[in-house]
């Protein structure tokens, strides 16, 4: 049946028309409906060869399923706009015979492909306007998601149960579209933008099996997804992208009403903001969709002007411009200069300014957010009716792109078929034309994007700034050799290794990952660094130590925005690691720390102990009482943070050594104190409270005693923690709550969840390793033990090494009245009287065995003449002359004279008791100082050597006159059996 064009087509497009009309042709004869094509009418006919000529998708369908002609014209679908409803009502007809999973995928697939082709069609003969093409393709998203979630829900519900509250409330997902889908604007082949959400947790009822609700919607989530992106025989529905949701592709799929407001408004970033500007309810339950909104509002809209919001805008414009010169878009009429994104951009920075305050600008679409701001006389009315103008005329534009091939794509092509393609869509009569009127467009756009939140001295700036140097090295495809030369130049000592360590970073899985923002803020973050590495003394070394951190954070680019625009914080960063390794892994490991960084004051002055505690309690207090991990993940921030400021402070050289051992301290003691408090309030809430052994109630009635190095008031950085649990209650009478233990087994859970809380492994890490060897018969003994049995034991069974330990030891949390107590047992034990030669053959004995094992082997423990020469190790704690040394020395004077000098057990460090030997008479002075000095230098030492991760040893030819002093002062204190 001959047909004639309705228009002049290049012989090019005549061909594909011929080509694709008989392909169509052909399919019809061989399903025998050859004797009704004139049931289609002579409009169709006319039409169809319009559309052939801009569409091999719409040829292909046509030819895969030739009926489908018939129905596009059934109703008039091809001439007219669908009514409000209509969409989902045709797509409910279509699937009502679907019994099966795969029945309803193969349904909604052929919907959507007949509609797609319907929605091609009448863009492509001008029938409906651009906006009515958007609205149209939004319609059908909108439904195939509600419906598909639908069937969804319907299908677990039955094995599962119904999802409720903890209230009982039915539960339904809410399904956020954001982007394009949210601003009712999709193009022909766009992705559709999502976040799940659910109202409130609880579990499931009614079902086979119960599932918590974040389980059962997030299965809904993942058979959704499946149903409208996987690809069959029959194609896709739409693609689905739910990288926009919290933490992106590392993020839960669903989140709790809760757990997203919580997340957006002390995590969102300002490019989550930009994106929720166009987000809607597209599917599930509305009305607690609007309440979702709602409670979103305040985290997108300020409710004041918001200029906080303009620098981050110009960053954005800025990395809009940079990733234009980068990636070559210029031909990209959504992305590339004067495109679409330029003029979304200018409507969504007023909204971001002036949203919270001016309610009209609070809309989704772009054409009216312009319409509000020339009716608001934010922008003169003719700049506006450019923008609108421009915006329409590339909206066309990338349809007529997408619409060849159904293929998500922007770019203009390249090859004459495609180009006189675009151009018959477009209206022109050869590509010429279309680009002389497409580049005016553009222009217009990029005039007024310019224009936009502009720095007048930003040109300025840019030529100033010292990173703009290192741009080309991320900007453009750089040689090794050009690299690595310029990398020389600008101050690295190993050009090579500079930048093998950025392309490592560059090409490692976690930056691969990274989402199109975030790279762009790597991007942007990265030269600026390398210009900061290049002001340290060592910027290799910098480098080297900050790149882990940098690839650490990859997936939670906010850092890297922290510290772009926080070049002291950065500054900081580099000084810190530069200086100590232990630092620079820290933060990589934990990179919530650098927050810190963004006081230089704060950093360091580490605060005093009522600070620290009031600090500590006000975190815990913002926390509900039985939320153990937050709990948990608090306590660990707030050691991470306070420890980072010591070391800080420790390099600086603003804290001395005894300050640092003092800090390090008090934040152990804060720390436990709080962690003492949550596991009594967890046991008692569980189990009711002790008794003591009148029968009244315990008020905690509990210790933790410290020893060792904490006990002491010298821990240093990664010290452990070596603690003794005691209690006084009684073990035998029950608590008074529901589930009854009786005293001895609800201290010793109690003290298990003390361990528990302090050595747990979380994201964050530990708070503490906790050594518990120490307390009454070590391993084999009890984990708690009552006063009583502690102080018989130390009465009756303790050695003389754990009499030594006790010097060391004070109460850190607990019961005042019981820490007093202790205190008064521990002044009994060690003050009574001891025959001084056994003591000595005890202590002795004990420092020979330690020597014996743990010492340097090659020197004898140090008392090898070899030990002081360079070749020698000296280990600064176990060596003759060294840390336990002093130790056992102090430790013996106190065990032997404090029954006639009470003074000396009033203090738990040596420095202290050394001063009351000194000022006893017991030790001449000369000597107390001499011991006091090598305590000091050795243990700054120690701290020195823990920053930098090494060992605890230093060259033989080192501390020489320290060394020989203590051997000496030991010789006369403690003298060999032999010398005696």
């Amino acid at each position: 049946m001959p047909f004639s064009l309705p228009v002049t087509l290049p012989d090019t497009l005549s061909a594909v028309v011929d080509h694709h009309l008989g392909q169509w042709l052909g399919a019809v004869h061989q399903a025998g409906l050859e004797p009704d094509l004139q049931q289609l009418g002579d409009s169709f006919m006319a039409e169809l060869q319009l559309v052939l000529a801009g569409s091999d998708f719409v040829a292909e369908q046509l030819r895969r399923d030739p009926v489908m002609a018939w129905r596009l014209v059934e109703d008039q679908r091809l001439s007219r706009s669908l009514a409000p409803g209509e969409m989902a009502q045709l797509l409910s007809q279509q699937l009502d015979a679907a019994l099966t999973e795969e029945q309803f995928a193969q349904a909604l697939r052929r919907f959507r492909q007949q509609h797609q082709v319907r929605i091609i069609w009448r863009d492509i003969t001008r029938q409906a306007s651009t906006m009515d093409t958007t609205r149209d393709l939004s319609d059908m998203a909108d439904a195939c998601l509600e419906q598909a979630y639908r069937w969804v829900y319907a299908q677990l519900e039955s094995e599962f149960g119904t999802p409720r509250s903890e209230e009982g409330e039915q539960q339904h997902l809410v399904v956020l579209g954001m982007g394009k889908l949210g601003a009712q604007e999709l193009n022909l082949s766009s992705d559709i933008d999502l976040i799940f959400a659910f109202p409130s947790q609880g579990e499931t009822q009614g079902g086979r099996r119960s599932l918590s609700n974040q389980e059962f919607f997030t299965r809904v989530g993942q058979k959704l997804i499946r149903l409208l992106d996987e690809v069959t025989v029959d194609g896709f529905v739409f693609r689905v992208d739910m990288r926009l949701r919290p933490y992106g592709d590392s993020g839960a799929l669903v989140f709790s009403f809760n757990a997203l407001e919580q997340y957006y408004q002390s995590q969102g970033r300002d490019w989550e903001r930009y994106a929720m500007i166009k987000a809607r309810v597209v599917a599930g339950d509305q009305v607690a969709g609007a309440e979702l909104m709602e409670r979103l509002r305040p985290f997108v809209y300020r409710r004041y002007i918001d200029f906080a919001a303009i620098e981050a805008l110009r960053n954005l414009k800025q990395l809009i411009q940079r990733e234009v010169q980068r990636k070559g878009l210029h031909d990209n009429v959504k992305l590339g200069a004067g495109g679409i994104r330029e003029v979304e951009f200018i409507g969504q920075a007023f909204q971001l300014i002036h949203g919270g305050r001016d309610r009209s600008l609070q809309q989704r679409p772009i054409l009216a957010v312009l319409d509000m701001l020339a009716a608001n006389v934010y922008l003169p009315d003719e700049t506006v009716d450019e923008l609108k103008g421009a915006y329409l005329f590339l909206r066309d534009t990338e349809h007529a792109l997408q619409a060849i091939d159904d293929r998500q794509t922007q770019m203009l092509p390249t090859d004459s078929l495609t180009q006189a393609r675009v151009a018959m869509i477009m209206g022109f009569d050869n590509w010429a034309e279309f680009r002389r009127q497409l580049e005016l467009q553009r222009s217009r756009v990029a005039r007024h994007f310019a224009g936009v939140i502009a720095d007048p001295d930003e040109e300025e700036e840019r030529e100033q700034a010292p990173y703009t140097q290192w741009l080309t090295l991320f900007t453009g495809f750089p040689e090794p050799e050009q690299a690595c030369e310029q990398l020389v130049e600008g101050g690295f000592k190993d050009g090579a290794r500079a930048w093998e360590l950025l392309q490592h970073l560059l090409r490692s899985p976690r930056v691969r990952a990274m989402q199109r923002m975030s790279r762009e803020r790597l991007d942007v973050f990265l030269p600026r660094l390398l210009a900061m590495a290049c002001e340290q003394d060592d910027p290799d070394l910098a480098l080297e130590r900050v790149i882990p951190l940098v690839e650490a954070v990859a997936r939670r680019s906010a850092y890297l925005v922290l510290l772009t625009e926080n070049p002291g914080a950065l500054r900081e960063l580099l000084v810190l690691c530069s200086a100590s390794p232990l630092i620079a892994e820290e933060i990589a490991r934990y990179p919530v720390v650098l927050d810190e960084l963004l006081n230089a004051g704060r950093l360091y002055r580490p605060p005093e102990t009522a600070e620290l505690i009031d600090e500590l309690r006000q975190q815990l207090l913002r926390i509900p009482e039985d939320d153990l991990e937050q709990q948990m993940e608090a306590l660990r921030y707030f050691k991470r943070a306070h420890s980072l400021r010591v070391a800080a402070s420790e390099i600086a050289g603003s804290l001395p050594l005894m300050k640092v051992s003092d800090y390090l301290t008090w934040i152990a003691e804060a720390i436990l104190q709080q962690v003492l408090q949550l596991a009594w309030q967890d046991m008692v809430r569980r189990h009711g409270v002790p008794k003591r052994h009148d029968g009244t109630p315990c008020e905690l009635d509990f210790i933790i005693v410290g020893y060792g190095k904490v006990g002491g008031i010298e821990l240093g950085h990664g010290s452990d923690l070596d603690l003794v649990f005691i209690h006084d209650g009684d073990t035998e009478a029950e608590t008074d709550g529901p589930r009854p233990l009786d005293g001895g087994r609800f201290y010793t859970r109690l003290g298990q969840r003390i361990i528990h809380i302090l050595n747990t492994h979380t994201t964050a890490g530990v708070l503490y390793d906790v050594d518990m060897r120490l307390r009454p018969s070590g391993d084999a003994g009890l984990l708690v033990t009552s006063l009583e049995a502690f102080a018989r034991y130390q009465r009756e069974v303790a050695w003389t090494w754990e009499h030594q330990a006790l010097v060391r030891a004070r109460p850190l949390a607990g019961c005042v009245q019981l820490g007093e107590r202790f205190n008064r047992l521990r002044a009994e034990v060690l003050g009574r009287q001891r025959d001084e030669e056994e003591l000595r053959t005890a202590v002795r004995d004990m420092r020979k065995k330690m020597r014996d094992n743990l010492a340097t082997q090659a020197t004898h423990g140090g008392l090898d003449p070899t030990a002081f020469t360079a070749e020698a190790a000296f280990d600064l704690k176990q060596d003759a002359g060294g840390i336990v040394d002093i130790e056992f020395m102090v430790q013996y004077a106190v065990l032997a004279w404090s029954c006639r000098y009470p003074e000396l057990l009033r203090f738990t460090d040596n420095i202290r008791i050394s001063d009351g030997l000194r000022d006893a008479g017991l030790i001449p002075g000369e000597d107390v100082q001499h011991l006091q000095e090598a305590y000091k230098a050795y243990r700054a030492a120690a701290h020195r050597l823990a920053l930098q991760k090494q060992p605890g040893t230093v060259p033989g030819d080192q501390f020489h006159d320290y060394r020989h002093h203590i051997i000496r002062l030991w010789q006369q204190l403690l003298p060999d059996a032999a010398d005696a």
